[in-house]
């Protein structure tokens, strides 16, 4: 059975995994006859927000503590994450891509990556190994390589030139689509770059799982 690992940033869309986002994958993942198995930082999250004001909260959590609430318990510390051990690697968006494994939030073009995380992603693609980036978390990846990889995140002419000023090429892509660096085996979509609700979400987001678990033949 494949091992996807499946890269998660505390729970909920402003300051962790997008969660919509985080259970399509995992569901398309165990539909396609492979195994997730969940990985977050253990570290304090950047900030905390209240989901129902949109305000920040006092008080700090937990990002591997929060990704386990979708996980449902079973994750491991992002520290004990080898690219010996998995088939592909797949990083759900969310706000915590850009404030927990990065601080592009905050930073834009001169962010740092989640030095375990880019770790990681640089073995799994020495070792020809495909890995899947939705909603803002492509954003992180001119940061792990140092040369320009074809991706997406979505139609955000802002972002997407924030991203080529970072040295990426960005593809401009609806949200029901995916975007593919053959050569580099990455694959990219929207998701809630775009969508305006979870269906729309989860055609982008089965697509990448389904090409990325193709993309390990």
């Amino acid at each position: 059975m494949k091992k996807v690992g499946v890269i998660l940033s505390g729970a909920g869309v402003y300051d962790g995994s997008e969660i919509h986002e985080a259970v399509i994958t995992l569901l398309a993942i165990a539909r396609s006859g492979a195994q997730a198995v969940c990985f977050a930082p253990d570290k304090s999250q950047s900030d905390v927000i209240n989901h129902l004001t949109g305000e920040a909260l006092a008080g700090s959590r937990n990002v591997l503590i929060e990704s386990a609430r979708i996980a449902r318990g079973a994750i491991q510390n992002l520290a004990q994450a080898s690219a010996n051990d998995l088939d592909a690697l797949i990083v759900p968006g969310g706000f915590g891509a850009a404030k927990n494994l990065s601080n592009f939030a905050s930073q834009g073009s001169e962010c740092v990556v989640d030095s375990t995380l880019k770790q990681l992603v640089l073995e799994m693609h020495k070792a020809g190994k495909p890995l899947g980036f939705m909603c803002i978390a492509p954003a992180m990846l001119p940061k792990i390589f140092d040369f320009p990889l074809r991706l997406t995140i979505g139609t955000d002419i802002d972002t997407a030139e924030v991203l080529e000023e970072m040295g990426a090429e960005h593809v401009p892509c609806p949200v029901d689509d995916i975007v593919v660096d053959e050569e580099n085996k990455v694959v990219t979509t929207p998701a809630y770059m775009l969508a305006e609700d979870i269906a729309q979400a989860a055609t982008g987001i089965e697509k990448l799982v389904a090409r990325v678990l193709v993309l390990t033949e």
